[in-house]
């Protein structure tokens, strides 16, 4: 089979001196710095850069007094276990010694109050400290939409507050999720604990663009247009009717749900109105990234996987994470084939090979490949240029794994 391989023109807006911004954020944000311990937290997301500005954040702090140290913030991720969550920090190029500063990391939470569906928790470590800085990337939701979904507010409610918390917003139903994320959200800015955040916006090209320091009081009026901002970077795929999406990777590093649903056009929760584009008959995924420690939260997007994605899975992970979320659909093993080769020439056997595309994961879409009868679609759009000609589709010897 032969594809096109196509370039988008995605927007490159990569930041210069990523640490210096971090520190004129944190500048601009208080001069009044608590002279005792400040926590800071760290999801687990593959953040462009976030080693760089947690540490930068930490010295920032240390400078003028306080004692920095790191809460692993995730929910119910890696197990939804204190060494599990430190385990997942350190992946992420995060170690005690690289950022000079200690992890305390913990599933113990404090309870700050009650809200329609629940509790909402602290993590006791945030609620024993002076003051937290709030880090994390502003982006879109995959479980709904609202003025406010990815970013400060969620890290707050759903990273600090563990599984508890997390089971909290989750048990709203979709619909009303943006709103018990306000309302969560508010309960703990009330909590007096949080001392700032730092925003960050990537690119197109996963880069740190943007870095906002915000107040206590301003998140969650600063986080709606910051993620209007999200969304003109925000990559997309070029053409809106697929038969068939291969997707090469899939895992928390690429997001929360394993495929970004706002890349696939599929939330995969039952009862719940979907997206309306891009529109996708059938989609492939090919391997799980070792980052995501085996969570394959998003594997039941999939109509199709591999056996090595199958054999990458840990299914108590990934049943805890989903479990949390509530919405099963999204754990389900779909059909499996034994590798790369077989699993294409099963999908054009029975659905044809017009109208594919092959993406390296949902998060990385700068470089892609489509079916030769996508040529005139691709080309029409001015984001997009085609190499003038076709590929072969390889696999390598023994394995039969794709070569991307």
């Amino acid at each position: 089979m032969r594809l096109l391989s196509v370039r988008q023109k995605l927007v490159s807006q990569p930041l210069a001196d990523v640490a210096g911004e971090v520190c004129r954020q944190l500048d601009a944000l208080s001069a009044d710095v608590p002279q005792g311990p400040i926590a800071i937290t760290v999801g687990s997301r593959g953040i462009s850069n976030i080693p760089l500005i947690t540490k930068t954040a930490g010295d920032w702090l240390r400078e003028r007094g306080a004692k920095p140290f790191i809460v692993p913030s995730m929910g119910s991720h890696n197990g939804a276990t204190a060494e599990g969550q430190k385990q997942m920090v350190e992946s992420l190029g995060m170690s005690e010694s690289a950022m000079g500063m200690p992890i305390r990391s913990s599933m113990e939470c404090v309870k700050l109050a009650t809200v329609d569906t629940g509790d909402v928790w602290m993590d006791r470590h945030c609620y024993e400290s002076d003051g937290v800085l709030v880090i994390n990337r502003v982006k879109l939701h995959t479980c709904f939409s609202g003025p406010v979904q990815s970013g400060l507010t969620k890290m707050m409610v759903v990273g600090m507050g563990k599984i508890r918390s997390a089971q909290t917003f989750h048990s709203s139903p979709t619909p009303q999720m943006k709103n018990m994320l306000l309302d969560m959200g508010q309960v703990l800015i009330d909590s007096g604990k949080i001392f700032g955040g730092l925003a960050i916006l990537e690119d197109g090209f996963d880069e740190t663009a943007e870095i906002h320091g915000i107040r206590p009081s301003e998140i969650l009026t600063r986080e709606p247009p910051l993620l209007e901002r999200h969304c003109e970077y925000f990559p997309r795929l070029p053409v809106d009717e697929l038969n068939t999406l291969i997707v090469d990777s899939i895992g928390k590093t690429y997001s929360g749900t394993g495929m970004d649903t706002n890349v696939i056009g599929y939330r995969g929760i039952q009862g719940f109105e979907d997206l309306a584009r891009p529109n996708i008959s059938i989609i492939a995924a090919l391997s799980l990234v070792e980052a995501s420690k085996g969570n394959a939260i998003g594997v039941g997007l999939a109509d199709f996987i591999t056996q090595r994605l199958r054999d990458a899975i840990d299914e108590g992970k990934t049943f805890l994470n989903v479990y949390t979320t509530g919405d099963m659909e999204r754990a389900k093993i779909p059909a499996t084939l034994p590798d790369d080769q077989t699993l294409l020439e099963k999908i054009i056997a029975r659905y044809g090979q017009e109208r594919m595309m092959v993406i390296p994961n949902t998060l990385h879409l700068e470089h892609l490949y489509v079916s030769e009868d996508l040529r005139a679609e691709v080309e029409a759009n001015p984001l997009c240029e085609i190499d003038a000609e076709p590929v072969e589709l390889t696999f390598q010897n023994r394995r039969h794994q794709l070569v991307f």
